[in-house]
């Protein structure tokens, strides 16, 4: 835990500004309100699913969000080289276009829904959409990687070299109570677990909670992605060229990521996408964000799932 402090307060120290940090600030208590007021997402961009337009939709939000960002940071850091830096625009062009095909992706429910039996469309369309990943996430961002970043020491921050578990282990414990009080309110309960019940192990002749445990490991996998896309490229793949610049463009994009989901996870993605940023910074590694983020979430679909047995049954 001295560890995660001492990156928190020598990265606050170099990088805060009150108007700066004040200016992101506004922005992202506008963002929300509008979202959650209009139910943007969900209700509008969300609202194309199933058409290709969707992911141009997804790229100029996502878009929105980083490069107000940015714009932000270059006035009141009064350096505007970045904005001419051809690398740079290469890099994040790339980056929210990674985002936007996989947020929008759904060519895999077309074909589950024409080569599976109805009984697994709600299971196998949740578990692809986890998995599919490979294709729109990794494997562009290895191209990338091969391409442009191979001075870097790991893949974007994939590395075990010395790399300490204890810190991320203590933090996640320090919010389990959290998470337990968070698993009593209303919009949580009513959106988690993700995972619902469905006939998919019956049809399958099998436990309810094999298909499950299928679902949860690809759920886990799924947040190991977003560390790389966050935490690993849009930080250690783009320090060359802002710096410690590189945290709050980040966490903004990253907070439009959950602007499907309840309020009160997108607010504390702010914070928790902050801490985690500046932990990839400092240490060169995604690997402790991704303890604390698998772990969060299959603690959130626990937690929803105990309050279904033990008091909603």
């Amino acid at each position: 835990m001295k560890k995660i402090l001492h990156y928190l307060k020598g990265h606050l120290r170099e990088d805060f500004s009150p108007g700066y940090y004040s200016a992101i600030a506004l922005f992202l208590t506008f963002s929300l309100i509008f979202n959650y007021y209009f139910d943007f997402e969900d209700s509008v961009i969300d609202s194309y699913h199933g058409s290709s337009i969707r992911i141009l939709y997804y790229f100029l939000f996502y878009g929105f969000a980083y490069y107000s960002a940015v714009l932000i940071m270059v006035s009141f850091k009064k350096d505007r080289s970045l904005l001419s830096n051809r690398v740079f625009w290469i890099k994040s062009a790339s980056v929210l276009a990674i985002l936007a095909l996989d947020a929008a992706f759904h060519y895999h429910e077309i074909l589950v829904n024409q080569e599976l039996s109805y009984q697994l469309h709600y299971w196998a369309k949740k578990v692809g959409k986890n998995l599919i990943n490979i294709f729109t996430t990794i494997i562009p961002l290895w191209i990338i990687y091969k391409a442009l970043d191979q001075k870097l020491e790991s893949f974007y921050g994939l590395t075990l070299k010395g790399f300490d578990y204890k810190p991320y282990v203590f933090l996640l414990l320090i919010m389990v109570p959290l998470l337990i009080a968070a698993s009593f309110i209303d919009n949580f309960s009513n959106f988690y677990p993700i995972y619902k019940a469905n006939p998919a192990p019956y049809y399958l002749g099998v436990p309810e909670w094999v298909p499950a445990i299928i679902y949860e490991l690809a759920y886990g996998w799924n947040f190991l992605t977003i560390e790389l896309v966050f935490r690993g490229f849009m930080i250690l793949g783009l320090a060359s060229l802002m710096g410690r610049n590189v945290v709050i463009p980040m966490v903004v994009t990253y907070c439009f990521l959950h602007f499907g989901k309840p309020e009160g996870e997108a607010i504390s993605s702010i914070f928790g996408g902050y801490i985690l940023g500046v932990i990839a910074y400092e240490s060169r590694s995604i690997l402790g964000g991704v303890i604390i983020h698998v772990g969060v979430a299959w603690l959130m679909e626990l937690f929803a799932w105990l309050q279904q047995v033990l008091f909603k049954s």
